[in-house]
């Protein structure tokens, strides 16, 4: 059997890996021109699916090497008010979370694959078996085709064209602070993760990186994950951007009543690592017949990053579907029936999260921020809920 997997991102590379190991042949087809060509700026959270996903399919070695140069995240989750006021802080987890650099963690799962680049897909024929057309004018072929390719997905396009993504009238715009150059930063803020509930239409998400991992351009600071850093993103439903727009003179604005510590937070960052991003996620459909084509990751159901497990949810994918191909059978069908489960149901919760996030009403605010304050101080409905 011949796989081919449209996209070398985090699930596609994982998946290539965990058919190897089983002794799949499969091709991975890449548009970008090099290993290099992909800067991705900030971390991204594995969780422990994601790590168990990432240990059972990666050789030992390219594991033992994803340990060493991912920091680990322990160290709870914070609950907030505007001005840094506690309402409600969760003890970590007993399961270990890293914190991995995105340019590092590609490396990791490029090593030892053969990857194509420089193939940019353009369309596939199904006939006794698949042949895949590029841009550049080759075709190849393969009897298994798995569209690991993104949210913009091309391979989806064709499959299944009723599904994609839309706006959800989120916005959001992010940035770092470096904190080896910023010692002033609260405690509060670099021990956990916090999420800021004010009591306006809006949220505030911060997170510390220890610095661990590689740059691969040096002057361009959105790059740089070396340095130890505290990264936030303040997201609001109301909020619009456009070319030429301060994106940090415009968060400025709308927290100038939060807490000093938040406002001069956001005044220090660097211009260069400040972006934004107009926030989507995957239409809902219905199943699908399987058949030898199929889909994973960002490509079939993209998830706003609220709950910070859209690359998670990808290498549980790959795991799935690298264990499902090597038992044989029906594999595609047992594999799409449970990513299907699992996948929207992330979808959904994801979009849940953006909206209240994002876009609460005051009196939603105000029950949410009772709740909390009533977990925090009842320990059984806190370990309930949580």
């Amino acid at each position: 059997m011949r796989i081919a997997v449209i996209g070398g991102g985090i699930g596609g590379l994982c998946l290539a890996h965990g058919l190897r190991r089983a002794g799949v042949d499969v091709a991975v087809y890449e548009r970008d021109l090099s290993r290099t060509d992909r800067l991705q700026g900030y971390r991204v959270h594995i969780n422990p699916d994601g790590a168990a996903a990432l240990r059972e399919c990666l050789p030992a070695a390219n594991w033992e090497r994803f340990e060493r140069s991912a920091g680990s995240s322990e160290n709870g989750f914070g609950f907030l008010t505007e001005q840094l006021k506690p309402l409600l802080v969760l003890d970590p987890d007993e399961e270990k979370h890293y914190s991995a650099s995105r340019i590092t963690l590609r490396q990791v799962l490029l090593d030892g694959l053969d990857v194509r680049f420089g193939k940019r897909f353009e369309r596939y024929e199904q006939g006794d078996d698949i042949r895949l057309h590029f841009e550049d004018g080759t075709v190849e072929s393969c009897d298994v085709l798995v569209g690991a390719d993104g949210i913009r997905s091309r391979v989806r396009e064709q499959y299944l064209p009723h599904a994609g993504t839309e706006k959800i009238g989120v916005t959001a715009i992010a940035g770092k602070l470096y904190l080896d150059d910023n010692d002033w930063v609260p405690r509060s803020l670099v021990v956990r993760a916090n999420s800021i509930i004010p009591t306006s239409r809006a949220g505030m998400f911060l997170v510390v990186h220890d610095g661990l991992g590689v740059t691969d351009n040096e002057d361009d600071p959105l790059f740089d994950n070396v340095r130890p850093y505290l990264m936030w993103a303040y997201a609001a439903a109301d909020l619009t951007v456009h070319d030429g727009q301060d994106l940090r003179r415009e968060v400025l604005g709308r927290i100038s009543r939060w807490s000093p510590e938040l406002n001069r937070i956001v005044a220090a960052s660097p211009a260069g690592t400040i972006s934004e991003w107009r926030i989507r996620s995957s239409r809902p459909i219905e199943r699908w017949q399987p058949t030898n084509v199929t889909l994973l990751g960002d490509a079939i159901h993209a998830m706003t990053p609220m709950r910070g497990v859209g690359a998670n949810i990808a290498l549980k994918d790959a795991q799935l579907l690298a264990r499902c191909i090597a038992e044989g059978g029906d594999a595609i069908a047992r594999y799409e029936r449970e990513m299907y489960d699992y996948g929207f149901a992330a979808v959904r919760d994801s979009l849940k999260a953006a909206r209240q996030f994002a876009d609460g009403g005051p009196v939603a605010r105000t029950i949410f921020k009772t709740v909390l304050r009533t977990a925090s101080a009842v320990p059984a409905l806190k370990r309930a809920m949580f």
